[in-house]
C-alpha cells in the first residue's frame, strides 16, 4: 500500500471514530456535568481527532513536500502530548489510565522528533513518514483501549459508572 492510500483511510477512519465517540457522548449527559469527567471525555476526544488530522496532513505534503506533514506532526504531536501530561497530572489511581495516558505522551513526543529529526527512521530502515504511520496506529489502538476501559465503567467515578 502506497502511503498516500494509508494516510486517507486512516485519516478517514479516525475522523469515524470521532463521530462515533461524540454518539456515545450525547447520549451520556452526565459525563459532560462534571469536570473531571469532561477533560477524560475530552482526551479520548483528541486521541481520535489529533491523529485524524495528522493523516491529513500527510496527505497534502506527502513525499514531495515532506516539510507540511512534518510540520503538523510537530504541532499537533506538542498539543497532544501536552494535553495527554495534563490529564495523566490530573489523573486517579487508576493504573491502566496512568500507563494509557503515559504511553500516549510518549508517543506523541517521539512523534514530534521524528517529525523534527526525520533522519532517526533511518534507524529503523523505515522513510519518515512510515515511522510516523506506525506510531499513529499504536496511538489509535492505545485510543481504542481508552475507549473500551471508559466504557466499561474504569476511570470515571462510582456514581456514574
Amino acid at each position: 500500500m502506497d502511503v498516500s492510500t494509508f494516510y486517507a483511510l486512516f485519516s478517514a477512519t479516525c475522523f469515524t471514530l470521532v463521530g462515533l465517540w461524540w454518539n456515545v457522548v450525547q447520549s451520556h449527559h452526565e459525563w459532560m456535568r462534571d469536570p473531571a469527567l469532561r477533560r477524560v471525555v475530552g482526551g479520548i476526544y483528541l486521541s481520535f481527532l489529533l491523529p485524524a488530522l495528522m493523516g491529513l496532513f500527510a496527505q497534502i505534503g506527502g513525499t514531495g513536500q515532506p516539510q507540511i506533514w512534518r510540520g503538523a506532526f510537530i504541532v499537533l504531536a506538542v498539543v497532544g502530548c501536552a494535553c495527554t501530561v495534563r490529564l495523566l497530572s490530573r489523573g486517579g489511581g487508576n493504573r491502566f489510565l496512568v500507563w494509557q495516558q503515559a504511553g500516549a505522551a510518549v508517543l506523541y513526543a517521539l512523534i514530534a522528533v521524528v517529525g523534527a529529526f526525520p533522519e532517526l527512521a533511518g534507524h529503523a530502515g523505515l522513510h519518515p513518514i512510515q515511522a510516523e504511520a506506525l506510531m499513529l496506529i499504536v496511538l489509535i489502538i492505545l485510543g481504542h483501549a481508552l475507549v473500551w476501559r471508559f466504557m466499561a465503567g474504569e476511570g470515571r467515578p462510582a456514581e456514574l459508572s
